[in-house]
Parts: structure tokens; sequence; C-alpha cells
């Protein structure tokens, strides 16, 4: 049994990884700014409804952690923003909300996470085939894309940073899965993967992909987008 953190649980990959880690008997920590109806009453899973880029309710986290844990073997930070929009039309404060949520607020809750992690301990971004140099990109998702291509440098440095410790830091850049966030994206393409199947993926390389990779990003993605 291990403890793992998940943020971004109230649907879609964050769900289901949620679920899938609490059936093979793990502790979870289901992280969002709502609650899905299907943890509440799992075995193992606590919810705690959090805004992860608030101070406050990072500090929720971090009482948790102390209090009932006192120590993280896994975070998957799941938890993402988009804005499709051309460059030219994006805010100011719109671009700084997609990077709060997907590399400021990652950054911060690694940073809670970090002193109760111990070697063995894992820590996996969801970043985004569109934050990879050279992949193809799609207009509109300035904000997005570039962020998940922050947050796979962050990984890198991490796990150099933390390597003595035996903590280990990847990333998994998805392709086309059928979210809400898809279809955001990508009004009416059909995506080849459901949120289950990625989170199968996702959840087996969490629980064992630190034995094999550090630093490194994996691309899991069949098409394009």
């Amino acid at each position: 049994m291990k403890n793992i953190i998940v943020t971004g649980t109230s649907r879609g990959i964050g769900l289901e990884i949620a679920l899938q880690f609490a059936k093979e008997g793990n502790k979870v920590l289901a992280v969002s700014r709502n609650i899905a109806k299907e943890l509440e009453s799992v075995k193992d899973v606590v919810c705690i409804q959090a805004d992860i880029t608030n101070e406050g309710d990072l500090a929720k986290i971090e009482r948790y952690i102390q209090e009932s844990w006192g120590k993280v073997d896994v975070l998957v930070n799941n938890a993402g923003a988009i804005v499709n929009k051309p460059f030219e039309e994006i805010t100011t404060a719109e671009f700084e909300y997609v990077y709060k949520v997907n590399v400021f607020a990652v950054a911060a809750l690694t940073r809670i996470c970090i002193p109760f992690m111990s070697v063995g301990s894992h820590v996996v971004t969801v970043s985004s085939i569109g934050g990879i140099q050279g992949s193809v990109k799609f207009p509109g998702l300035a904000a997005y894309s570039s962020s998940k291509g922050a947050v796979i440098i962050l990984t890198e440095l991490l796990a150099e940073e933390f390597k003595e410790r035996g903590i280990s830091f990847n990333s998994v850049a998805l392709g086309a899965v059928q979210t809400e966030m898809l279809e955001e994206a990508f009004p009416g393409y059909k995506a080849p993967l459901e949120p289950a199947e990625m989170a199968r993926f996702l959840v087996d390389f969490a629980l064992n992909g630190q034995r094999y990779f550090n630093g490194k990003t994996l691309q899991a993605s069949s098409t394009t987008p």
C-alpha cells in the first residue's frame, strides 16, 4: 500500500487515476476544486476540495500529509488548465492563469511533498505532446502548450537536484484522449483513447517507472493531435 496524491480528480483522466490506484489497494489523496461523487465513498480515498493555485488550500494539503500520512510515495501532477484563443486575443490574465495551474502550482505542490518523500518516491507530471520541442503545434494553444513545455524542463531540473535523495521525477506527454479538455482544444475531434485507458498507463508508470527512468519525458501518443 502506497500513499499517493493525485490532482485534478474531479473528472477525466485524474478521476480514473484515483479510482484505479484505490482499486489496487493504495491510499489516495484526491485533490480537486470540485469533488467527484464517484470518489466520495471509495475505500482509502480521501478527497480534499482545493484550488492548487491558492496558498491557503495548499496548506490544507500539507497539514493532511503531516497529520495523517507522514510520507508520500507518489505524486501525480495531473490538474491542468487550457485556453484556446488566438494569441492576439488572449489576455495577460488568461495567460497567467494557465501558467499558475500548469506550472506554478505543480512546483508549489511538489515543494510541499518533497520533505515527506524518500528513496523510491516518484513525482509524475502530466504534460502534453504540444509541449515537446519539434512536435506539431496548433494555433490557439500558445499558453497551454508553452506551459506544458515548461513543466518538462522543470521535471529534468528536479530529477538532477534530488537524485542523491533517491526521489525520481518524470513527465508523460499525452496525445489525444477523449476528455473535456480535448474538446476545448479540438472541438468535435474523436480521440482513439478513453480516460480510463490512459489512466491505466499512468498508474502503472507512476508505480513502477522510477525503476527505469528519471528526468525523462515519455510521449504517450498514437495520433496527431
